[in-house]
């Protein structure tokens, strides 16, 4: 090899040379296994529990570009090979499939192979593969390791054409991989709260209670799971869209500037860790559940035409729509209070218009307190107080 080659990369031809590697080989699988067998082995290993996290960070990004996302098991052998079919069918090719076994003693210098190898993340970029067939292709690479015993249990690895020699693949496979080892660390000391994962195809959301944001799954279930802002937000958020919000639709409605599309996925990850699997679908993101909410309850009451007082008492508190500066919040809490609003003014109630007009968000609505003012009968003793209001606001904003 020239003196110019990277030494990881010159130090595995090395050993791929001593070992006798087939240079014209791509991934075979020296160990056979029955397609049950194989099943089975790939649904125990423990990468496989934290494959809906690297789908969620992942897969959005991989989409139509020609590259594939794999985890292997602790010999490199392929668990999953992920992406789109034409890519697949590429990679396919040169045996990258499941089952296949990538490792550096198999096919010679390639990343899952050498991050195994190496213990550490690694990029190998086209012709510095050992195997002539595979030198078309880059890849990048960086080994997952267990919590507990600090032991490598696989790697993730994304392989494709020149997208995946610049330097960000490698950053986003370390990144990635940062998240799943937290994951993986945290399932060790969370599976103890069976009730975060049952399995009950409703879950109640409750949100307006004063910094306290509560999920319960299944009818009836004791206790809950308390949520963080972020984790409530999105939440309601997938449940007022109910039809989905892609990852940059949902970046723009936590944040004003948006939010980095890798953070949006991690969160996703964090809550199908926290509440299940199968809460969340990706692609776009969407609820697989019914969700009730206490915001939810407020808009039957609107729409139902119920009593408006304790609807006005309930956004008086605000919980979480006041508590939050998302913008995708803001505008679910502007139009519910535009909603209760219209019908206060609209129904005339003098009850519903008092608490509007005692309300923060009502206390300076010239309309409605020349609503109440007609409501009230000539000669109620409160009728000489909402004139002076009336009057106030009619100073104070120069109509």
């Amino acid at each position: 090899m020239p003196e110019t080659v990277r030494s990881v990369v010159r130090d595995s031809w090395a050993r791929s040379l001593e070992r006798g590697v087939d240079p014209g080989a791509g991934g075979t699988s020296p160990l056979e296994m029955s397609d049950e067998e194989f099943a089975r082995y790939r649904e125990a290993h423990p990468i496989t529990a934290v494959r809906p996290v690297v789908q969620s960070l992942m897969l959005d990004d991989i989409a139509d570009s020609g590259v594939v996302l794999a985890l292997t098991d602790n010999v490199g052998r392929l668990l999953w090979v992920e992406g789109e079919s034409s890519a697949r069918d590429r990679a396919s090719r040169i045996n990258f499939v499941e089952g296949s076994v990538w490792s550096e003693e198999v096919v010679g210098t390639n990343a899952p192979g050498l991050a195994l190898a190496t213990g550490k993340s690694v990029q190998v970029v086209g012709p510095e593969h050992f195997s002539s067939p595979v030198q078309e292709w880059s890849c990048a690479a960086a080994p997952v390791h267990d919590p507990a015993t600090g032991h490598v249990i696989g790697v993730i690895d994304v392989t494709g054409g020149r997208e995946v020699a610049a330097p960000f693949a490698l950053a986003a496979v370390r990144s990635v991989v940062a998240v799943v080892e937290r994951e993986l660390k945290a399932r060790a000391v969370d599976l103890s709260q069976a009730s975060t994962f049952d399995t009950g195809s409703q879950a109640r959301l409750t949100v307006l209670a004063d910094n306290s944001y509560r999920w319960q799954r299944g009818v009836g279930a004791p206790g809950g799971r308390a949520l963080s802002r972020r984790h409530a937000e999105i939440l309601l958020l997938l449940q007022h869209y109910p039809e989905g919000l892609n990852t940059e639709q949902l970046a723009l409605m936590l944040a004003d500037d948006g939010v980095d599309p890798v953070t949006v996925r991690a969160e996703i990850s964090r809550l199908r860790r926290d509440l299940g699997n199968d809460v969340i679908e990706s692609r776009p993101y969407r609820l697989t559940v019914e969700l009730s909410s206490d915001v939810g309850d407020l808009r039957e009451q609107i729409a139902n035409h119920g009593d408006l007082v304790p609807v006005i008492e309930a956004i008086g508190r605000g919980g979480l729509l006041v508590e939050s500066n998302a913008p995708g919040i803001s505008e679910i809490f502007e139009e519910l209070r535009e909603d209760v609003r219209s019908r206060v003014i609209a129904e005339g109630q003098v009850a519903a218009l008092r608490a509007w007009t005692s309300s923060v968000h009502g206390r300076d609505d010239l309309a409605a307190w020349r609503r109440l003012e007609h409501r009230l009968p000539v000669g109620h003793p409160d009728r000489a107080l909402v004139g002076g209001r009336i009057r106030i606001l009619d100073r104070r904003y120069g109509v």
